[in-house]
């Protein structure tokens, strides 16, 4: 082989071998970098835009694809401890022309972080309120997407706010009575009986502690490297004391039932979107809805726990869509017969 071709491989092999090499070290070294680096990958590959508003000086963070056009807009609002990049899984299989937002809840990520009394559902509902009016989403009525803490949220606007939507999502909504317990909720009850705020299952301080709220947050066992679990208590440690504040604002007698305390003054379309093998919030939640809403569409999912935007992204996709589609279809034909 010619010694110029010789050359060319190796230094071939070697620019190859440096991004080889950073991925690995970051991988093993900076596993929390890599991470964010994946959610900022990601929001590239679908289109998303991260951008910023601003109310009396309250900075709210949040992403967007698209423009407001022929179909509803979408607000999405996740749920205790997540962020705006939650959605990514679900926003995959979205239309790229249908305008969304996915905002970070009050505190969480980029949005300001100001005190407790910020964190109440209802100061949330209020925050919200704000983001809404400062990107003018409401100048035509929206579909609004909630789950857990952000379903609470959800449900409550709803309420609040009605002429603002067009339709609703619940997915795992918190704030209600449930008929029965489930597994987080009856460990809550011991955790009351200790005032040990340190051991909250859904506040992991250690990779092992990661991984046990991960299997409760999930029916389908993930298989997530050490170095990854690593890295997502790394992400969370330094707001570890924040997130314990706002948990505390949620298990509040004012915050705790303050969905099934409103749910009756919903009057946009309600879909519910509720995990069969939920840990965190017992499915029964879903038939409580039902009950209180006769009209609203309930879809259970089979194998799925909490986490349905992570477990069942295309499913919930493509139910959230055809429960739009029908909204708006349902809303032509009712033109047309007053015509």
């Amino acid at each position: 082989m010619d010694l110029d071709v010789v050359n060319m491989f190796v230094i071939a092999g070697g620019t190859l071998a440096i991004p080889i090499l950073a991925f690995v070290a970051s991988f093993l070294l900076w596993p929390a970098a890599l991470i964010k680096v994946y959610y900022w990958y990601w929001r590239r590959r679908l289109g998303l835009q991260v951008d910023y508003a601003e109310h009396e000086g309250y900075r709210f963070c949040y992403t967007h694809r698209g423009k407001p056009g022929s179909k509803p807009s979408v607000l999405m609002l996740h749920g205790f401890s997540a962020h705006k990049d939650m959605w990514l899984g679900l926003v995959k299989f979205l239309p790229t022309n249908m305008h969304l937002v996915c905002v970070d809840m009050p505190g969480h990520e980029g949005t300001s972080r100001t005190s407790a009394v910020d964190y109440s559902i209802e100061a949330q509902v209020k925050r919200i309120h704000q983001f809404v009016e400062c990107i003018r989403l409401n100048k035509k009525p929206f579909h609004l997407v909630g789950t857990s803490m952000g379903g609470n949220v959800a449900g409550v606007y709803a309420a609040r706010y009605p002429s603002d939507l067009c339709s609703l999502t619940l997915i795992c909504p918190a704030g209600l009575n449930h008929p029965e317990e489930s597994t987080f909720v009856k460990g809550l009850r011991d955790l009351e009986k200790t005032k040990d705020v340190s051991s909250i299952p859904l506040i992991p301080s250690t990779p092992e502690e990661m991984e046990e709220m991960l299997k409760l947050c999930s029916f389908v066992r993930f298989k997530v490297p050490q170095q990854v679990l690593q890295g997502l208590v790394d992400v969370r440690i330094p707001h570890n004391d924040f997130y314990r504040e706002v948990f505390t604002e949620l298990v509040r007698e004012e915050s705790r039932q303050s969905l099934h305390e409103n749910m009756h003054l919903i009057s946009a379309p309600l879909q519910v979107i509720w995990g069969k093998q939920d840990q965190v919030l017992d499915v029964s939640g879903a038939s409580v809805l039902a009950e209180a809403l006769p009209g609203c569409q309930v879809d259970l999912l089979d194998n799925c726990g909490h986490s349905v935007a992570v477990e069942r992204p295309r499913k919930a996709a493509h139910l959230i869509l055809d429960f739009i589609n029908r909204q708006q279809n349902s809303g032509s034909r009712s033109n047309k017969k007053l015509s």
